[in-house]
């Protein structure tokens, strides 16, 4: 029977309630000096903000190396009461050091995707729910066939959820040729991060024939196109039939952007764009792609 695999243990999909489909509690990357999540208090408290707006579990999509602090997330999911999903898998190489990416050549990315699927993340006992890998801007260059190709062979392994950072929103259809037509990984076990960044009508419903989900996520962003042109985006593909392959999702990604440090943060998902998508697609459609929806998709038939 299907699960969604929290740090708590694994859960019916339907005992997920309001979720935050792609978001991040801790992340630091060299790309953002500076700028990384990692205070637990702020953690904390972004996380009590957010079940006080109704929500109730949240995606974390951090990969492997990038600080995501798996052996804090069960004490935080029990404080706040939001069920927290962690991830394996790795971003793009300009988010490591070089030292990093060699060791992993060196030692088998499947294997440490597997291990972290099904045995624990180190010693911290927590189980991932998920593989994240990351396209490039356009294109796929080798880092992400290495990475993509890891995370088929740890899909076929465990029946993972795949869930891929496009790079502001571009190769969602080479991502999906690479994953599905070559790697054979089925579309439906495909999460597709950031869509609304390139708000091509036509690039989103070939990806979603595909039978792919589309995570539209990164509310307030200004200098992308997220909020403003989202509602737009996504009833487009309800009218053409794609309504029930639709994910949502914050994506906060630096300190300053959550809500306790002054930023829309993950109350901005139920507390604004929720508000704003019941008027373009109505209250039903957006309570399952806060519901339903996320429990489907990162459900797995976990061995």
């Amino acid at each position: 029977m299907s699960r969604v695999r929290t740090v708590l243990g694994d859960i019916r999909p339907e005992e997920l309630g309001a979720c935050d489909a792609h978001d991040h509690l801790f992340l630091r990357s060299p790309q953002l000096p500076g700028q990384e999540l990692h205070d637990l208090s702020a953690a904390r408290a972004e996380l009590a903000a957010f079940r006080a707006a109704g929500g109730a579990a949240v995606v974390q999509w951090t990969p492997y190396g990038m600080g995501r602090r798996a052996a804090d997330l069960p004490e935080l999911s029990r404080a706040t009461g939001v069920r927290l999903v962690c991830a394996t898998g790795l971003h793009q190489a300009a988010h490591y050091d070089a030292e990093v990416l060699d060791q992993l050549h060196g030692t088998g990315l499947t294997e440490l995707f597997v291990s972290e699927l099904t045995e624990g993340i180190g010693t911290t006992g927590v189980r991932a729910g998920l593989i994240k890998v990351a396209g490039g801007f356009h294109a796929l260059d080798a880092h992400a066939r290495w990475t993509m190709t890891a995370a088929a062979e740890a899909h076929h392994a465990t029946g993972a959820p795949l869930a891929v950072h496009l790079e502001l929103g571009t190769g969602a259809l080479d991502v999906l040729d690479l994953l599905c037509d070559e790697l054979g990984v089925p579309g439906d076990r495909v999460i597709l991060g950031h869509p609304n960044r390139f708000p091509d009508p036509v690039v989103h419903r070939q990806a979603a024939e595909s039978g792919c989900w589309l995570a539209f996520d990164g509310p307030s962003r200004a200098h992308h196109v997220t909020d403003w042109r989202m509602p737009e985006a996504v009833r487009a593909l309800a009218e053409a039939g794609f309504g029930d392959r639709l994910l949502l999702g914050g994506d906060t990604v630096v300190a300053g952007a959550r809500s306790v440090d002054g930023g829309p943060g993950m109350p901005y998902l139920l507390r604004r764009v929720r508000s704003r998508l019941d008027a373009a697609l109505g209250a039903d459609l957006v309570d399952r792609m806060l519901t339903e929806h996320p429990g489907r998709a990162f459900a797995a038939d976990w061995p």
